[in-house]
């Protein structure tokens, strides 16, 4: 048995304490007994992972003095305005209090939307992560970042509420598929291939093992994740320069995931593509074939699903939704583009007629170099 990892994250507005391991959620009582002792809380979580995974969440009800389940759609529709609002008013005439808690319990989605309904009930309560998929647990939960959709763009209303804490509980990622393991270590992927090299190699020879599920396999690779992005966290706390970098593959990814509805790609799945785009721009500046070949050669062991055909995905369409991405400035796209393996950078001057003109020939044969 591989023993828990324990990390902090220090931000602006305290600490985030986390812990890592296999069958953490049933000791959550060890981690957060003082902060929820007589509190009333509020559980935000889905169906799905409520019928998996509820009840390792029996001894909560040992610790509150009020529990209050809240459930939400599976998936990006959980973080839709009219689904907050529905929160907002149940929790107030729940009697929700400044001193209530809040635990998001589920997914990427239930964690944002969980997030930003703690950031913003009666000016902010407190609130941590619970997170049940491997995306959330390497990325999504960490940092602070809340946010719903509009129909015009991913994450477009949002703040910086951090947690008071994570618990990574890796023994409930062995209910995931095999492609939604794959979409989770993606998020790794992106992580290590600019700031991490030595946890790109552990991907690249552990990725059989890494998918059976296996909770002690994936303690350390859910840890290292954690660990390098809190080092940019902490640098960077409002993402004004360098958390940039944490974005590699999401302004193509988050672009797709909108034109398709949502549907048909995992967050994961888009990010990838984002990624493979993105070396493509990043060969105009000077990006090594080699260091491009390695990031391929990963990905394309990831059996990522094909790109939907006949006229779903169009250029202009997609340009467009780019450019309604939140990390754009007034003068235009931020790109965050590879120099080499180990070392990224934010673009903010490439030609749009070139971005274009890469989009076209990508979309004809987005797995090529």
């Amino acid at each position: 048995m591989i023993a828990p990892r324990r990390l902090k994250l220090r931000h602006p507005g305290g600490t985030t304490r986390l812990v890592v391991g296999a069958g953490e959620l049933e000791r959550g009582a060890d981690h957060l007994a003082e902060w929820l002792e007589g509190r009333t809380v509020f559980v935000i979580t889905s169906p799905r992972v409520r019928g998996l995974h509820g009840g390792r969440l029996r001894w909560l009800d040992r610790r509150v003095a009020r529990r209050i389940d809240l459930e939400v759609p599976e998936g990006e529709a959980a973080k839709a305005v009219s689904v907050a609002d529905g929160l907002w008013n149940r929790m107030l005439e729940a009697g929700g209090k400044r001193d209530s808690r809040l635990i998001a319990f589920g997914g990427g989605s239930v964690g944002d939307l969980g997030g930003f309904l703690a950031g913003t009930f009666l000016r902010g309560i407190e609130f941590v992560q619970f997170p049940t998929t491997l995306l959330a647990q390497v990325d999504a939960s960490i940092g602070g970042k809340t946010g719903i959709d509009l129909a015009g763009g991913k994450n477009t209303v949002g703040l910086f509420h951090h947690p008071a804490a994570v618990v990574s509980d890796t023994a409930v990622l062995s209910t995931l598929p095999p492609a939604e393991l794959r979409s989770g270590l993606v998020e790794v992927v992106k992580m290590a291939y600019l700031l991490d090299p030595p946890l790109l190699q552990q991907v690249e020879e552990g990725l059989p093992e890494l998918l059976t599920g296996r909770p002690e396999r994936l303690v350390e690779v859910v840890a290292g994740a954690a660990a390098a992005k809190i080092q940019v966290v902490e640098r960077d706390p409002a993402e004004g320069g360098l958390r940039r970098l944490l974005n590699f593959g999401h302004t193509l990814g988050h672009a797709l995931e909108g034109a398709l509805g949502y549907r048909g790609l995992r967050h994961g799945e888009a990010v990838a593509y984002g990624m493979l785009f993105a070396l493509r721009l990043a060969r105009h500046r000077g990006l090594p074939e080699e260091d491009a070949a390695r990031l391929r050669s990963l990905l394309a062991t990831f059996d990522l699903p094909d790109l939907p055909s006949g006229g779903r995905l169009v250029t202009s369409d997609l340009m467009r939704r780019m450019g309604r991405d939140k990390k754009a400035v007034e003068g235009g796209l931020v790109w965050v583009l590879p120099r080499r393996i180990g070392r990224g950078e934010a673009v903010a001057d490439l030609p749009s007629a070139l971005v274009e003109s890469e989009l076209e020939n990508f979309l004809a044969s987005p797995l090529s170099g």
